[in-house]
């Protein structure tokens, strides 16, 4: 159990993941900007505790770690939250399938950062399992749909999911190098603190500073739920895993979110299942458990 628990810390961190769309569905007329400080913010509090355990560490951190630390904390913590939250206000945080599809491509943009940045060795047998999981996952969120019967709003959806992707993807390997130094604990509290800290500056020149005293009871308890589960708490387990398995393969142990997105979809608003979904589930699950076996023997 306890060689599997890296793995099972990326995947539940994923599956916790995969309810923030359902729960920004009350937020899709607050400012994304607004609520990636917020939740930013609740979470650097929370992780306070943990840099005052660990100032003098910090204090011998290298400027090639600092790097890394600020590039995960723009990347992952602004901009991909940022792009993502935009992607799900185009699509009125109902179609939350197309706003998925950074899942299907952010593994190509780790993988292949996580080779030449990290040096990961990449065996034909991973490719192989990495192209299957990326091929089922895509089945899961979009089936057999053409891209012909995409409406504007998701084209320009599935853009800000891309940049998404691309900020998640670097941030995934950026993250991995922090953690060769640092401890998952110190990771995710400067992230979560300098991250506040910079949206913090960045709102405080623009009107939508004036927008969080209008926020409602339910919104406020939406963006309280989502710092506490899917943001901090998530964060925190995800970069335990990270900490002990290539970044290669935790990319790909993160399309547990598209999977337990479609369940969800299907038990919150009854959409039924297509076939092609159902093959891309297969797919799926297949390649992640041979890749966790491999990972063991």
């Amino acid at each position: 159990m306890k060689r599997i628990l890296p793995q099972l810390a990326i995947i539940f961190a994923a599956i916790l993941w995969s309810f923030d769309g359902l729960l920004r569905q009350a937020l899709y007329s607050v400012p994304s900007m607004i609520i990636v400080t917020i939740e930013h913010v609740i979470g650097a509090v929370l992780f306070i505790p943990f840099i005052l355990k660990a100032r003098k560490e910090i204090t011998k951190i290298n400027q090639q770690t600092w790097v890394s630390v600020f590039w995960i904390s723009i990347c992952g913590g602004i901009l991909g939250t940022f792009f993502y939250t935009s992607a799900l206000s185009y699509v009125n945080y109902i179609n939350l399938s197309v706003v998925v599809l950074l899942q299907k491509l952010q593994p190509l943009f780790a993988i292949s950062l996580a080779s030449v940045i990290l040096k990961e060795k990449l065996s034909k047998r991973f490719l192989l399992l990495a192209t299957v999981a990326i091929i089922g996952s895509f089945l899961v969120t979009f089936g057999l749909q053409p891209l012909s019967k995409w409406e504007d709003k998701m084209i320009i959806a599935s853009l800000f999911a891309l940049l998404a992707a691309f900020s998640w993807g670097s941030s995934t390997v950026l993250g991995k190098y922090a953690l060769q130094k640092l401890s998952f604990q110190i990771v995710t509290s400067l992230r979560l603190i300098i991250t506040s800290i910079i949206c913090l500056i960045i709102i405080m020149g623009t009107e939508d500073l004036y927008i969080i005293a209008d926020l409602t009871k339910f919104q406020w308890l939406s963006i309280f739920i989502i710092s506490i589960s899917t943001g901090s708490i998530a964060l925190f387990i995800y970069y335990y895993g990270l900490k002990n398995i290539p970044a290669s393969h935790a990319t790909l142990y993160e399309l547990f979110w598209p999977l337990s997105a479609m369940f969800i979809d299907w038990f919150y608003r009854s959409r039924t299942l297509e076939l092609a979904q159902i093959v891309g589930a297969v797919l799926l699950l297949s390649s992640i458990i041979l890749l966790t076996r491999d990972n063991n023997n």
